[in-house]
């Protein structure tokens, strides 16, 4: 089922690190992607999500924010990106087999509603735990990995190899999915929140959060507009 969209015009809004617990490290940016983003946007019904998810964390814990809102410059770029790595790791597969290994890591660049990017939405949040100084934790893989450990449940079938990481995980999906939203399968560090993704998961018919268009200036977005 496609879930339909009635666009709920809840506006990006700046996630700021003054937050005692909450730290940003927009990690596209510090890997200077063109188009990226030097701060991490959000829809506010997600930056109140994620307040809530801090009030189910233990205080000796803290999240990690890596990316939110995401243009679709920065969308286009990192499937070249990806589907090239791909390439590289698998030199005997077809054109096919990479797209196929690709989508599973990063979202076909689109927006169209039946296939929209989870991140063009705003409704999308890429998060890891921290320690209170904001110093990210081990969940067993680093972010973007693309390998088969970067399934949330791996360490659930595997707990021998990193005990201590599919604790964490299972805590960051707790208190995350608790505040409202969904995670994505094979990343550990993906959620959503009113967007398709999301609704897919719940079973929902309709989405609240489609695609978003923004001018970037300086790696800012100067401005935006709902499509």
């Amino acid at each position: 089922m496609v879930p339909s969209v009635c666009e709920s015009f809840e506006p990006l809004i700046q996630i700021t690190d003054n937050h005692p617990r909450i730290f940003i490290e927009p990690i596209y940016y510090q890997q200077q992607v063109p188009n990226s983003l030097r701060a991490i946007y959000v829809r506010e019904g997600v930056s109140e999500c994620l307040h809530d998810a801090l009030t189910l964390l233990p205080q000796e814990y803290s999240l990690l924010l890596y990316d939110g809102y995401r243009p679709f410059q920065v969308q286009q770029y990192l499937f070249t990106y990806f589907s090239n790595q791909v390439a590289k790791l698998l030199p005997h597969s077809t054109p096919q087999e990479i797209m196929q290994v690709t989508k599973k890591y990063v979202a076909f660049p689109s927006e169209e509603s039946a296939h929209l990017v989870p991140h063009l939405t705003g409704g999308a949040i890429d998060v890891t735990l921290a320690d209170v100084h904001g110093k990210a934790l081990d969940l067993g893989t680093a972010f973007d990995e693309m390998n088969e450990k970067s399934a949330t449940r791996y360490f659930e079938t595997y707990a021998e190899e990193n005990p201590q990481a599919c604790q964490y995980r299972r805590l960051l999906y707790n208190c995350m999915t608790f505040a409202g939203f969904t995670n994505y399968a094979e990343e550990w560090w993906h959620y959503d929140y009113q967007n398709a993704a999301w609704a897919r998961r719940v079973q929902a018919q309709v989405a609240h959060y489609g695609a978003v268009r923004a001018t970037i200036q300086n790696h800012n977005v100067k401005e935006f507009k709902f499509l």
